[in-house]
């Protein structure tokens, strides 16, 4: 079970500013001297109709599909830019996103360059925006949409 309190879960916002840091700083300074061997990493989204939220992804965000349905685990991959998403199947009828979940978080985070871009085309597709474009507490210009399966998806770039 779970026995951490809420207390020792969330630090100050000092301590958390003070330990970014020195955690950017350390994998800045260790950028020449350590191997690169992880490259990307894939966000893989369990959904309860994989055809219904690849169109979504494709139409409202601009996503290219390639679709393996006729094979043991049946998915889709959907790819825009350096991202990508893989859907497979869920068992379950209603997705439960993380903030429902867990009381808090985003299911996705994308970083990307032209925030202002990305998000006027998505509020022009019709987007459902949950917390529009804005510098966040903690250096982040971001914004956060929910997609077809009620999950928070937010886009954003560090600033500082």
């Amino acid at each position: 079970g779970c026995t951490r309190t809420r207390a020792t879960m969330q630090p100050s916002p000092v301590s958390r500013d003070v330990r970014f840091r020195k955690a950017s700083q350390t994998i800045r300074g260790n950028e020449n001297t350590m191997k690169s061997e992880l490259s990307h990493s894939l966000l893989i989204l369990p959904v309860p109709n994989l055809n219904l939220t690849s169109d979504y992804y494709e139409k409202k965000l601009n996503f290219k599909a390639i679709k393996y349905l006729d094979v043991e685990q049946p998915h889709i991959c959907l790819y825009r830019d350096l991202v990508e998403i893989v859907l497979t199947k869920s068992k379950l009828c209603e997705i439960q996103p993380n903030r429902m979940t867990h009381g808090y978080g985003y299911d996705g985070y994308f970083t990307g360059k032209n925030i202002d871009k990305i998000y006027k085309a998505c509020v022009s597709s019709g987007v459902k925006i949950v917390k529009p474009l804005q510098m966040t507490d903690y250096g982040n210009f971001e914004f956060v949409l929910e997609d077809i399966d009620k999950r928070w998806i937010c886009i954003g770039i560090k600033k500082n």
